[in-house]
């Protein structure tokens, strides 16, 4: 079974972009999504602004790649932990999340059984305590059906 993977941890708005929250923490995003953007084919247009840190390194462990997120958001726990709480005032729903998307697809080469187990250490469960984030993870399998093999 092949298992594609990826983390991130978001802090999102519908009032205040990417920018503005980068400029608050002093730290860069990996990647970001501008509420109602427009784009150069039909989809869905993002309900929120996004300021997100991201591993997408093929390979390893879900909590190995939530450590490295982790670890290099760690020297601005404060200044995340009191941008998501002004945020989380602002509108309903927490404002921060750390995001597991992983797919499943047995038509493709083994994986590594190892890389299907996961877990959450102390450190990484006191960030997101800390911080207020929630954790959502997200699986998909995407073997075909049937009438598609």
């Amino acid at each position: 079974m092949r298992v594609s993977q990826y983390a991130y941890f978001a802090l999102s708005s519908s009032h205040t972009s990417a920018a503005e929250m980068a400029a608050v923490l002093g730290l860069e995003p990996d990647e970001t999504t501008v509420r109602g953007s427009r784009i150069a084919e039909p989809g869905a247009v993002p309900a929120l602004h996004r300021w997100k840190i991201v591993c997408r390194e093929p390979g390893l462990h879900v909590d190995e790649q939530i450590a490295r997120i982790v670890h290099r958001l760690a020297p601005h726990t404060a200044a995340i932990a009191a941008l998501a709480g002004r945020l989380d005032d602002e509108e309903p729903g927490p404002a921060a999340v750390l995001e597991v998307v992983r797919t499943f697809d047995d038509r493709a080469a083994a994986e590594t059984p190892a890389t299907l187990g996961w877990h959450l250490d102390r450190e990484i469960l006191d960030f997101l305590q800390t911080t207020g984030a929630v954790l959502d993870v997200d699986e998909y399998d995407m073997t075909p059906g049937p009438d598609e093999a």
